[in-house]
């Protein structure tokens, strides 16, 4: 498990070259091609845009653009000819994505059954996870977890740690989903390298898997096979990082728990295991984790990154990281639409997509391979 997570942080030094840090002004009206929901791999990323198609570009050693090939590409291809299309979610080397009706399909890496479809083959094109209709999916280095619409929560892929939900004495690997409990008042879900949470309808938090780093915020550090809640505070977004987790309360405060390496819990200082609160403000609106990094919208539109910044990841023209939230330029147009990996993608308000951080497999989408450390317009064509 380490070995992986040292692997991606020399791929991502030695692909490192940092860009100039200026601010890309100059607005991208909405338009055909304008985004609606962006979704970012490791070296890949794609978005649905406002018209419901899917465009992805990037690194595609594992089918993870879903072009029905493994060719990199250097500016974003169109995925089919769909137009219903709604929200994205990527893995470290697949993608996962819903349609109009609550279909849901995966595609690219698939060596721990990831993407669902009952067999452990990489896919190049999108393939459909069984016939449930789905309403909110979240996919990260082999496991994927999904609820559908009548409540239920569901699981599939690599369960070593319990990140199923289930005793890996029992189910090690799922190559199709998986009813986590018999609860049908789930409401979002959110996975980790090893370790999965997720919301209810009451807006309490439950956790499971592996908590080695205090990533479930139980307050301890092993791992465990089943959900927990986590205290009695009510949350309104929660997002798992590589070892840590951060979310915001329905109070508008913000809480982070688990590995803190990095600044990842923005604040400094070592591990967490139960949530601690990051500053004071209660103004945030939604969070989202990377691998060592995380972001977050204000209510006023602004959005702050803290964390690992080895690739300019956090968006504010430098390569330091950050163990409290900086923010990203001036802009207060900042939609709930981001995600990042050790690249930063977001859409703005007017459905202009930008993006940020390591490049280098393109997945910046400006066909080059050069680093960003500042956003900068992505084009997609109409």
């Amino acid at each position: 498990m380490r070995r992986v997570r040292l692997f991606k942080f020399v791929i991502a030094v030695v692909a490192m070259t940092v860009g100039a840090a200026v601010w890309t002004a100059g607005p991208a009206s909405a338009a055909a091609g304008s985004a609606a929901s962006v979704a970012t791999g490791y070296s890949h990323t794609c978005s649905v845009t406002a018209a419901g198609a899917l465009w992805c570009w990037g690194g595609n050693g594992r089918g993870q653009v879903g072009d029905g090939t493994t060719t990199s590409r250097t500016a974003p291809v169109r995925v089919g000819t769909a137009t219903d299309w709604t929200t994205l979610e990527a893995g470290t080397s697949y993608t996962c994505g819903l349609r109009t009706g609550g279909a849901l399909w995966c595609w690219g890496a698939n060596t721990r059954g990831q993407l669902g479809d009952g067999t452990t083959t990489n896919r190049s094109a999108p393939v459909r996870v069984g016939t449930a209709t789905w309403s909110t999916v979240s996919a990260n280095d082999a496991h994927t977890c999904a609820v559908r619409t009548d409540g239920t929560l569901w699981c599939w892929g690599f369960n070593r740690l319990g990140q199923l939900g289930v005793s890996p004495d029992v189910v090690y690997q799922a190559t199709t989903p998986r009813q986590v409990g018999t609860a049908s008042t789930w409401k979002s879900v959110t996975t980790g390298y090893a370790h999965t949470c997720a919301t209810r309808t009451d807006d309490t938090l439950w956790c499971w898997g592996d908590s080695t780093s205090g990533q479930l915020g139980l307050g301890i550090l092993s791992y465990r096979t089943a959900p927990e809640q986590v205290g009695t505070a009510t949350w309104a977004s929660v997002t798992a990082g590589y070892t840590f987790t951060c979310g915001t309360r329905t109070d508008g405060t913000l809480w982070c728990w688990g590995e803190n390496g990095y600044g990842q819990l923005g604040a400094a200082g070592a591990y967490q295991t139960t949530p601690v609160q990051v500053g004071s403000v209660a103004t945030w609106a939604r969070t989202a984790a990377g691998d060592n990094t995380a972001c977050a919208t204000r209510t006023d539109g602004s959005l702050w990154c803290w964390g690992n910044n080895m690739a300019g990841q956090l968006g504010d023209g430098t390569t330091t990281n950050r163990f409290a939230p900086t923010r990203v330029g001036t802009a207060t147009t900042w939609s709930a639409e981001f995600a990042l990996s050790y690249h930063t993608c977001g859409v703005r308000t007017d459905a202009s997509l930008w993006c940020w951080g390591n490049n280098g497999t393109a997945q910046l989408g400006d066909g080059t391979t050069v680093n960003r450390s500042a956003p900068a317009v992505v084009t997609i064509p109409a």
